[in-house]
């Protein structure tokens, strides 16, 4: 439908919804919110600031692109996941998660410590390259199938460290089809990480498994129910923390960063504050180099989250200061590092500086590309430059709007 450009969020929101003959408990309900908060966005009392909730909202008004409600030109697209983005390698994913034998063989040739070295080596692999989404997901299929092989046929000692095993695959799964696969397998694979590890009964990788389920319920906005996760996994492993190894510790710092960045998101700035203390104390008392080895948790990206909790709670200035304090090389994680990149460019936007922001979605692109194709605020971002940088700008942002696929034609 034609909507006027001078519309604001909210009266754009209404305008869909009523024509679609929407209540609004309806359209809260499929948010997770509740009528009166749909009320005061669509009249403008309230800001909406969460990505997630705005991809809700798009799903819920079966809308394709995210800038129907953002407002924009037509020609740029902002997707909206109603199923995925798409990759490649996605159906063999899909096919190993989803269609588990219901009938293991009674013995397995899978040696568990092989297993595990697998799924460590899969976790740097992520972290390290430039096109990780894709190398990662082509060695899942293999990785899933042969962990529920021996998690199913093994017993005693061998059988708990095969469950590990599964729940680090699952958790890896997780993290390498966010945003490319359909909401139903994203749950499947986070519930299935979470029982592996409660099965095992390991503390550590029952904490590991929650910081996963809460990174799938925050993005699918219950951000209420992803603290209370995260939460519940700090009690169950705080007790253990004085005599635990470094590695418990560090999944331990991970939660109180999740936790940090969730209320941040929802403007909580004293609760995020604290949080991300208690993450901060957490890797003070780990030796410097440290390094979690799949969720990255050490001193760099204690730092990195710093940026991150600023930029969601739109302190601009706070975020870049913060930035300019923090060396990229010291990030392990190429990931995680053009992630950082891409929080610096949010808070050059916060700022309307579109110069620098386009200069350092750049440089996050060139770090990592499947990270930034891929990730929703980075195309967000991707998709502002392109339709509002300066004109001295608009071939670069347009090359890297293309190139990131969020132009619908140029």
């Amino acid at each position: 439908m034609d909507i006027p450009q001078d519309l604001s969020m909210g009266e754009r929101i209404k305008l869909l919804r009523e024509s679609r003959g929407m209540s609004r408990p309806v359209l809260a309900g499929l948010c997770g919110r509740g009528p009166d908060w749909l009320k005061k966005i669509e009249s403008g009392e309230r800001e909406l600031r969460s990505h997630a909730l705005l991809m809700r909202l798009a799903v819920g008004l079966q809308l394709s692109d995210l800038s129907v409600i953002t407002g924009g030109q037509s020609a740029v697209t902002q997707p909206v996941p109603l199923g995925r983005l798409n990759h490649p390698a996605m159906p063999a994913v899909w096919a190993a998660v989803m269609n588990r034998s219901l009938t293991p063989p009674t013995t397995t040739t899978v040696n568990v410590q092989t297993l595990l070295g697998r799924a460590e080596q899969s976790w740097h692999l992520w972290h390290t390259s430039e096109h990780n989404r894709t190398e990662v997901c082509a060695l899942l299929p293999g990785l899933i199938r042969d962990a529920e092989e021996a998690a199913r046929t093994l017993d005693g000692d061998d059988q708990r460290s095969a469950l590990v095993a599964l729940s680090d695959v699952y958790r890896l799964t997780g993290q390498a089809t966010s945003y490319i696969a359909p909401a139903e397998l994203a749950w499947v694979v986070a519930d299935r990480a979470l029982a592996a590890a409660q099965q095992a009964d390991q503390p550590d990788a029952i904490a590991a498994a929650a910081w996963n389920m809460g990174n799938i319920l925050r993005e699918t906005a219950y951000p209420e129910e992803a603290l209370r996760v995260t939460t519940e996994a700090s009690d169950l492993i705080r007790p253990h923390l004085e005599r635990a190894p470094d590695d418990w510790r560090g999944v331990y710092g991970a939660l109180q960063l999740h936790a940090a960045v969730t209320c941040a998101r929802e403007g909580r700035e004293g609760d995020a504050w604290r949080y991300w203390d208690a993450g901060n104390q957490i890797a003070k008392s780990l030796p410097p180099s440290y390094v979690h080895p799949s969720t990255v948790f050490g001193r760099a990206n204690v730092d990195f989250h710093a940026v991150s909790v600023a930029t969601d709670l739109r302190s601009s200035g706070k975020a870049l200061s913060l930035a300019d304090d923090i060396d990229p090389d010291l990030m392990p994680s190429v990931e995680r590092r053009a992630r950082l990149w891409v929080e610096v460019a949010r808070g050059h936007l916060l700022r309307g500086d579109r110069t620098a922001a386009l200069h350092v979605m750049k440089l996050a692109h060139e770090i990592g590309r499947e990270t930034v194709a891929y990730t929703p605020s980075a195309r967000t971002v991707a998709a502002d430059l392109w339709r509002r940088a300066p004109r001295a700008l608009r071939k670069d942002a347009g090359d890297l709007a293309e190139a990131i696929g969020v132009t619908a034609a140029v």
